[in-house]
């Protein structure tokens, strides 16, 4: 068999018949022999899809090099499975983790895989079920050896773009591509907040029905919001449920999380890299699921019930225009923290490629992505996407209507932690001085830290006596 794949939970059964649809033959093994006797006698029938027993039937199966896909829950599942498997593979053997794994886990067990004389690929896959069966983004990375070997299968499974270019590429080494599918997913957060708070504006704010809320979200996704996510959260405004009434509305303000939001902001904080947009769209989900302690302040201190006043359709307008800026600044932050990344672990990203990867196929796939592509093809070291001239040009555009949006929703006592955490952030960072030199004054007054003059030579530290 071309491929083993660990793990029938759906992601997993939908890789399988992905990697079927494309010509490969898999071998698939579940630690619950009924579910994989289910796959095999439902969904896989008829396919080059063969069931193994056991682990040690399953690697017998494969073609050498041995390449096995494990599509298990990410930590301690993953290590046991790898454990289990070192002593069945041989030298050149492929292990792949396709879970959402820790990216400093997937560094530690590319190190012991290579001293067992194996390769280890830890491989972002994004794009959901739809994704996994029909074609994913895919971001892998770990040892080198190995692509060579799984960049035809990976290729061949993957999205591609409009141009036919295959949402896949090489990210670098160790736990580079769990890194950049972390950092997928930490934009993710942000993109889906901001597009929370432009809902919430419209229909608490504007008092907009959900049909014509609908329509506008399905007018922008003709534009430059043009998005799966834009696209989606138009058929969610209109679906019913068997009454009439309107699903949304049945469903509960208590939002989940598995974690790599999260991960995202400690990267982050690690890296010095001020990540603010998805730090607040992290924090909104945990504000979110304080559902009993926010009833009670409701009821203490008052909801917000004020309404917009004024032109509701600029208004509308002005809500665009702040949640494209806004997702301008998120991606932002997002190359940022991976270019910060690549300095620390000496990866070499590329951020153009990522764009690439992230066109089609995965989450957060939009149009807009195309942009960021073409601004790293004109100055591939770019500190930051708003230098480029292209987003500079268009921040230029969007800066009233963000500032109107903002304010008016503090007017109404409205919360927007990510479209004002994001237009405080772009103030911020233009800002040729902030107000830190007090902050390093305050650190020296109780606690002698020492500080630099701007008179003074750069690293050159200065203490003051200051009572």
């Amino acid at each position: 068999m071309d491929i083993g794949l660990i793990g029938l939970a759906v992601m997993g059964e939908n890789l399988a018949l992905n990697l079927a649809s494309r010509g490969w033959s898999v071998a698939v093994y579940n630690r619950t022999a009924e579910k994989t006797r289910a796959f095999l006698e439902g969904r896989a029938a008829g396919t080059s899809i063969a069931g193994a027993w056991s682990l040690p039937e399953l690697v017998l199966s494969l073609d050498r090099p041995r390449k096995i896909f494990l599509m298990v829950k990410a930590g301690k599942p993953v290590d046991d499975l790898i454990e289990a498997l070192l002593p069945l593979l041989e030298p050149g053997d492929i292990i792949i983790d396709g879970g959402n794994s820790h990216y400093h886990d997937t560094m530690r067990r590319t190190e012991l895989a290579e001293r067992a004389g194996l390769l280890y690929v830890g491989t972002g896959v994004s794009g959901g079920e739809e994704g996994a069966l029909r074609g994913p983004s895919l971001m892998p990375g770990g040892s080198a050896g190995a692509w060579e070997h799984i960049k035809p299968i990976f290729e061949s499974i993957c999205a591609r773009t409009d141009g036919g270019e295959p949402c896949c590429a090489w990210v670098g080494e160790n736990g580079a591509g769990h890194f950049v599918k972390m950092v997928h997913n930490g934009i993710e957060y942000a993109d889906m907040q901001l597009i929370c708070e432009a809902y919430q504006l419209m229909k608490d704010g504007l008092g907009l029905p959900n049909p014509e809320m609908a329509d506008i979200f399905e007018e922008w996704n003709k534009g430059k919001l043009k998005s799966y996510l834009i696209e989606i959260t138009s058929d969610i405004l209109r679906h019913k449920e068997e009454d009439g009434t309107f699903t949304l509305d049945a469903i509960l303000d208590a939002a989940g999380q598995k974690g790599t939001g999260k991960w995202t902001v400690a990267a982050a904080l690690d890296e010095g890299v001020p990540a603010t947009i998805i730090g607040e769209a992290v924090f909104a989900r945990c504000l979110s699921a304080m559902k009993e302690e926010r009833a009670r302040a409701s009821a203490l201190y008052g909801g917000c019930r004020a309404r917009f006043k004024g032109d509701g359709r600029r208004f509308t307008e002005d809500i665009r225009r702040a949640l494209y800026a806004s997702k301008i600044i998120a991606y932002a932050q997002g190359f940022m923290l991976m270019s910060a990344a690549a300095g620390t672990y000496g990866w070499r990203l590329d951020c153009g490629g990522i764009a690439l990867m992230w066109r089609g196929g995965c989450i957060i796939r939009s149009a807009f992505l195309e942009k960021i592509r073409e601004a790293y093809g004109r100055e591939p070291d770019l500190p930051n996407l708003l230098l480029d001239p292209y987003f500079k040009s268009e921040l230029s555009g969007l800066i009233v209507g963000w500032r109107r949006t903002v304010s008016g929703a503090a007017k109404m006592g409205m919360p927007v932690p990510a479209l004002s955490g994001a237009l405080s952030w772009f103030d911020g960072w233009r800002s040729e001085r902030l107000p830190a030199n007090l902050l390093q004054a305050q650190r020296d007054y109780f606690g002698a830290h020492g500080y630099e003059r701007s008179d003074g030579p750069a690293g050159e530290l200065y203490h003051t006596e200051w009572r």
